[in-house]
């Protein structure tokens, strides 16, 4: 909201409507909410087959350019709104474009998975994946084989 303010403001916008910053900051959550779902969804079933660290990275390798994509149509459809000669639609359009910008970039490409290595297992909790001693699943042809020796 700072940024989105100090560049409001250098448009020629200093004062932002009553309802602007409600609204745009509902919109933001339940978008990072959103995306943080889809990443952590995928980190989750990658970690219960690969293992912890591996898991993440290979879950944010998977999602992260369709993170980033819905991202920037996003923030590109938004941007549209900036035309209009009105002064409540330029004023959502800076403050969700630089809001997305900023989810899309830094807080799912680099805090939530950064924030999921960090914490190690200890991010599945209460899950069994949060224990300590971590058995990857076994694959269909590995249950096999063990079966018949």
């Amino acid at each position: 909201m700072g940024a989105a303010g100090l560049i409001l403001d250098k448009m020629g916008y200093p004062k932002l409507f009553v309802g602007i910053p409600l609204q745009t900051f509902l919109f933001l959550v339940a978008l990072g909410v959103d995306y943080t779902i889809f990443l952590t969804t995928r980190a989750r079933e990658e970690t219960a087959r690969l293992g912890h660290r591996q898991g993440v990275l290979h879950a944010l390798t998977v999602t992260g350019g369709v993170i980033t994509s819905a991202g920037v149509v996003l923030a590109a459809t938004f941007g549209a709104l900036s035309v209009l000669p009105l002064v409540p639609p330029v004023q959502t359009a800076v403050i969700i474009d630089l809001g997305v910008l900023v989810d899309t970039f830094l807080v799912r490409s680099l805090l939530v998975p950064a924030l999921a290595l960090h914490l190690g297992p200890r991010t599945w909790w209460p899950s069994a994946l949060a224990r300590l001693a971590f058995r990857p699943l076994a694959s269909a042809a590995v249950e096999r084989v063990a079966a018949r020796s």
